[in-house]
């Protein structure tokens, strides 16, 4: 299998699980923050949904220089703006991932705050990071859900909520 369709693969699964999560806010509990240091659910939920968008950016760009480049998130005031938020990053993501070929991954690809390098690797390496950025941030959200006694869902498999003990 190449390993664009292992990608493209592991990207579908991830979205599965991810949809679950996402789908579990509350409308209410947007602005909630479990600790000063922490960011809100909106933040760390618009987070998750948009990262798919890194796929296009790392393959169609060579760095990001948040120097040159700060984050702008997409304001998203509810799960149903969150949803569709994701399901469009997913969207552009896949179509970006679809056009590629194994080749294009080996180029190497910068994450940096101007002079200061965050990560130097392969566009292929900052692919399968920006899959486990949406990983660890979703870990962090069910967090933030279970101290709200939001039920989880599971991601590899039943969650302590599936389970009727």
């Amino acid at each position: 299998m190449a390993i664009i369709q292992m990608l493209l693969k592991e990207m579908d699964q991830e979205a599965q699980t991810t949809r679950k999560m996402l789908n579990r806010i509350p409308d209410d509990k947007y602005q909630w923050q479990p600790h000063v240091k922490s960011m809100t659910i909106a933040q760390l939920s618009n987070h998750i949904a948009e990262l798919p968008t890194w796929i296009t950016l790392v393959l169609n760009t060579t760095e990001l220089d948040f120097a040159t480049a700060p984050y702008k998130p997409t304001h998203v005031a509810n799960t149903a703006e969150l949803m569709e938020l994701l399901e469009k990053s997913l969207a552009d993501g896949r179509a970006s991932l679809e056009k590629a070929t194994d080749a294009d991954l080996e180029p190497t690809w910068t994450l940096r705050n101007g002079n200061e390098i965050y990560s130097v690797s392969t566009k292929g390496e900052m692919i399968r990071t920006t899959f486990s950025q949406i990983v660890h941030h979703r870990a962090q959200l069910g967090v933030f859900l279970r101290l709200l006694n939001i039920p989880i869902p599971g991601s590899y498999g039943p969650s302590a909520d599936d389970m009727s003990f």
